[in-house]
């Protein structure tokens, strides 16, 4: 017995904005049944004392303090510049 129909195959499509032929209904249907059917394995599995995770490594974030630290002087930045005026960048205005 198919674990998913033709007619839940057009709806996902549909959803997706996906226009599919006949044949592509059926030839998606048999592929996601095979998916289902392949992933229900899983179900047999002995998971008894096994965490749940949301990942198989333990990854955690590596962040460095946020200290302080010396920039480039203002003159460094600035003369690389294209446009300066009063010792700030000077861009065109956006604003008419």
């Amino acid at each position: 017995m198919s674990r998913i129909s033709k007619d839940e195959v057009k709806h996902v499509a549909n959803l997706a904005r996906l226009s599919i032929k006949e044949e592509e209904a059926n030839l998606f249907t048999k592929q996601l049944d095979d998916i289902i059917t392949y992933a229900e394995q899983l179900n047999e599995l002995d998971t008894e004392g096994v965490e749940p995770t949301t990942h198989v490594l333990d990854l955690q974030n590596v962040m460095r303090k946020d200290e302080p630290k010396k920039w480039i002087e203002k003159e460094d930045a600035l003369k690389n510049a294209p446009d300066q005026q009063d010792g700030q960048f000077k861009v065109p205005s956006v604003l008419e």
